[in-house]
């Protein structure tokens, strides 16, 4: 995935969900935020942005905010962004071989999930979740509570029970990741969930990205341990 006409910016403060302002040029610029999760620990004051401008003439504001500096990690979080890679790396071909057909978006009981597949008479369903929370080089999900992931999460469990193949896979939006956790701490729900739908047959992926201001692909498998924080979350 490539965007086109990036530019460099200094994050100044966030007006909500959707607005932030930062420095560009020497003057403030009101952005739109790609991202409407909290991102507290990546939208500081001084932080180094990336924007991309839009010739829309329609648009309020001109840029999109999709990237940001951590300290020595550069971060997309572009909530859009892990969808596009992902059906591009399946499609071709690295989580399945032989798809005969793709439908993303797909209705299945009461949730929208991102992707069905078939390979041949294999029926699948993917969910897939954006990582940018990185805790001492790991990655960790969610940064907040998320009552929609748990929704996901047991509808995938049923989708198994139903027959399908079900994947939950985690684009982490940087690089250099060596281990995957779900963050037991913020939302033990979720993290009991996503533990509950391994054992019920779901399969967990944790995919690391190459990760430059203009671009973002999938380049490698980041270990997966959903066991660590339990203990210390159900005391």
């Amino acid at each position: 995935m490539q965007y086109p006409n990036i530019t460099k910016a200094t994050f100044c403060s966030r007006e909500n969900r959707f607005v932030a302002t930062v420095s560009l040029d020497g003057r403030e610029e009101k952005v739109h935020v790609k991202n409407t999760g909290r991102c507290r620990e990546l939208l500081v004051p001084g932080a180094t942005v990336y924007l991309v401008h839009s010739e829309a003439e329609t648009r309020k504001y001109a840029y999109d905010l999709v990237a940001v500096e951590k300290e020595h990690l550069l971060i997309n979080m572009d909530s859009q962004a892990p969808n596009q890679v992902f059906r591009s790396w399946l499609t071709d071909g690295n989580l399945k071989k032989e798809i005969t057909f793709v439908k993303p978006e797909y209705q299945y009981g009461n949730s929208r999930i991102d992707f069905y597949f078939e390979c041949g008479q294999e029926r699948h369903l993917v969910e897939v979740k954006g990582v940018t929370l990185e805790q001492d080089g790991l990655c960790r999900f969610p940064d907040a509570p998320t009552e929609r992931g748990v929704k996901h999460l047991e509808e995938l469990i049923h989708a198994v029970q139903e027959g399908y193949q079900a994947w939950i896979c985690f684009v982490v939006q940087m690089d250099g990741m060596t281990l995957f956790r779900p963050n037991w701490e913020t939302d033990p729900k979720f993290a009991k969930t996503l533990q509950a739908a391994s054992e019920a047959g779901v399969q967990i992926r944790a995919l690391g990205c190459c990760v430059t201001p203009d671009s973002m692909q999938i380049c490698y498998e980041i270990p997966v341990d959903l066991s660590a924080g339990r203990k210390e979350a159900e005391q």
